[in-house]
């Protein structure tokens, strides 16, 4: 991975650069970022450009021994730690980064803005719970026991460490206050308020921001596989809110279905038309757990901007043009006093779908609640 294929970010790369070439490396940091940003993909930038025969300015050359060795994330001195769990031929305590690193290496190349559902998912471990295992922590300690075979520096990337065992995290924190000569931790975490204190009292930790809609609208308009309209990609920009993942998935879905969908089941609500709200819980269902979230995530959005328009505060506002009259509508009909009530209704049905609650019964529950918010 180098600099120039992260999009945006010119800040956190230059100062990641400089730290090297002033020789101020932290031997442990942690990249905090939200899930959908270059927290991982920043990671593996630094990591190939620590190593790099020919540094640049702004970036690794890409060309040299180890820089390839890096893109293709074989690195000998370049170790990977992440989430698995158990398989039939593993034990829990046994199925270790190492045993899976081939799939791993795949996973990178194929989303390298992916979160724990989508390594789960692509591996078959959807209705598991991944954790770093305590043996997790001796690997670490012996992998880091040797020196580095080629490179300047010895690279541990530990991607979510939040989902640590509590006694992998202890076992490494002498290792993480006090590591062998030029070693360098990088934990990429999405939830570092997660993380054991003792884990980030001894890291330096480095704030990837989210993308800005400019990142998003460019990646989703250079993509190869697909071709969008100028008004899709700022449509995707809006909803992603900074993530790349999300954007990633918006621009495989068609242009209108979650809007229309959205539009059609507040018309019911406003009308509380009891066969078509069950009609549409059936369909909800049917449609799988992305759409619904992206449905309830799409909903929370346009509450939000109702609520900004309804007090003028355009300086806030980030729907596109194209939306603006839907949002006006909207706002007729829904007060800040009720778009208050609703707000915290969608988000509990976000949280009870990602706990695998039926969307079926989950969906009507809420469609009458809005129906009675919407009527009163």
């Amino acid at each position: 991975m180098l600099f120039s294929q992260i999009p945006g970010l010119t800040g956190v790369k230059k100062q990641l650069i400089e730290s090297v070439k002033s020789n101020h490396v932290a031997h442990a940091q942690l990249f905090a970022g939200k899930e959908g940003s270059a927290n991982l993909a920043m990671a593996l930038a630094f990591s190939t450009y620590l190593n790099c025969e020919n540094p640049g300015e702004e970036d690794a050359c890409g060309v040299c021994a180890s820089c390839q060795k890096n893109m293709k994330y074989i690195h000998p001195d370049v170790n990977f730690v992440f989430p698995t769990s158990a398989t039939t031929k593993f034990k829990r305590e046994d199925a270790t980064s190492e045993k899976f690193l081939v799939e791993w290496r795949a996973f990178l190349k194929k989303s390298i803005y992916g979160n724990v559902a989508d390594w789960a998912m692509d591996f078959g471990w959807e209705n598991k719970q991944l954790i770093i295992p305590r043996q997790e922590s001796r690997n670490i300690v012996k992998a880091l026991s040797l020196k580095a075979f080629e490179g300047t520096y010895k690279v541990m990337i530990i991607w979510l460490p939040e989902t640590m065992n509590v006694n992998a995290a202890n076992g490494i924190l002498k290792i993480l206050e006090e590591p062998p000569k030029n070693t360098i931790f990088l934990l990429v975490s999405n939830a570092p308020n997660l993380l054991l204190t003792t884990i980030t009292s001894r890291t330096q930790q480095l704030n990837i921001p989210s993308f800005s809609d400019d990142d998003i609208f460019n990646v989703t308009k250079a993509l190869e596989e697909v071709q969008i309209t100028d008004d899709r990609a700022s449509q995707i920009a809006y909803m992603a809110e900074g993530n790349m993942r999300l954007a990633l998935e918006l621009v495989h879905e068609s242009d209108n279905e979650t809007d229309d969908f959205f539009k059609n089941w507040m018309r019911q609500c406003f009308t509380y038309n009891f066969s078509e709200l069950v009609q549409l819980a059936d369909e909800f269902q049917k449609r799988g757990k992305g759409f619904q979230k992206e449905l309830l995530d799409a909903s929370s959005k346009t509450l939000r901007e109702t609520l900004i328009s309804t007090q003028n505060v355009d300086a806030l506002s980030r729907v596109p043009d194209a939306e603006k009259g839907f949002i006006e509508k909207f706002g007729s009909v829904f007060s800040s006093e009720k778009i208050m009530e609703v707000v915290p209704k969608i988000s509990e049905a976000y949280y009870h779908v990602e706990r695998n609650a039926n969307p079926k019964i989950l969906f009507l529950d809420l469609s009458l609640g809005i129906a009675k918010v919407a009527r009163s």
